[in-house]
């Protein structure tokens, strides 16, 4: 399945994708995709409908119907740091030993195609295309063999970071990533029984239609049931949990040289099976 969210911001209501490319909301089965939703038994229960049967959204998604972020209430936007070599190298960083933990806000969080906004006094607003996990089944210490079983789906997720706040002022990695807006997910949860290898996925991130970054997930240096073992180790994870993988090489602090928003830019990105995004990026007022 394909789920998503659709309607104005901050009133959206809970939708999936149907075999035609149309919207058919869900707000008369579910309250939204978020929560108890996201858990096997709901993921179930929403398989077993027929989308025919559920009420047409009129509109084209991502054209004249505004999708938002396709996971609600998230509890937490956990990030993942420096895991593809060849971007740990362009940061002039060493490949990690473990898994880098930070943290996004969820205030972060938006529309697939809502605006990027670059905040006031901003010099180094970055762009990095990354695969996102969804959590379903909740649970603490998981063991690896046994991680898929809690993902109720992936995403695609665009992790806006400033990089004079993230590395250059004082403090951890998480001031230069939560700003409103930097969180762009979606257009859809996608559940994992749609996905051939999540470990073999092409993704990609344009600027003004310039290929900017072009990887994939098979270079990851955590893998999915990796990652979600690792942070379980720290924090129980909840239904709705959002965790970012990594980015693969191509930012714009490892151009030569840099190059950074401004504002005026579209950036477009996506990953193979997951959809794409586009965002207009605007300058600070």
């Amino acid at each position: 399945m394909k789920l998503l969210r659709h309607g104005a911001p901050g009133a959206e209501k809970p939708g999936l994708l149907d075999a035609q490319g149309r919207v058919r909301d869900l707000s008369g089965v579910v309250p939204d995709i978020a929560g108890e939703t996201l858990r096997p038994d709901g993921l179930r229960a929403l398989r077993d409908l027929d989308p025919e049967t559920l009420p047409l959204v009129e509109g084209v998604p991502q054209q004249d119907l505004r999708l938002g972020p396709c996971v609600g209430s998230v509890g937490k936007f956990i990030c993942i740091g420096l895991n593809y070599a060849d971007h740990a190298a362009e940061a002039g960083m060493p490949i990690p030993p473990e898994p880098v933990i930070f943290n996004k806000w969820t205030s972060a969080i938006c529309g697939p195609n809502d605006p990027i906004r670059i905040p006031r006094g901003s010099v180094k607003t970055d762009w990095e295309v990354e695969l996102g996990i969804v959590i379903g089944e909740p649970g603490v210490y998981i063991d690896e063999a046994d991680a898929m079983s809690h993902v109720a789906g992936f995403c695609v997720i665009n992790d806006v970071s400033e990089r004079e706040y993230q590395l250059e002022r004082a403090g951890t990695w998480d001031k230069g990533k939560g700003c409103d807006t930097f969180g762009p997910t979606g257009p859809w949860l996608v559940t994992p029984d749609e996905i051939a290898d999540v470990d073999d996925l092409s993704m990609w991130l344009d600027v003004d239609g310039q290929r900017m970054q072009s990887g994939s997930t098979a270079t990851l240096i955590f893998k999915v049931p990796h990652i979600i073992s690792y942070c379980s180790r720290f924090m129980s994870l909840q239904p709705g949990d959002v965790i970012s993988t990594g980015t693969p090489p191509g930012v714009g602090m490892g151009q030569k040289p840099p190059r950074y928003l401004k504002g005026g830019e579209v950036v477009s990105l996506g990953i193979a099976g997951l959809g794409e995004q586009r965002s207009a990026v605007v300058a600070p007022s």
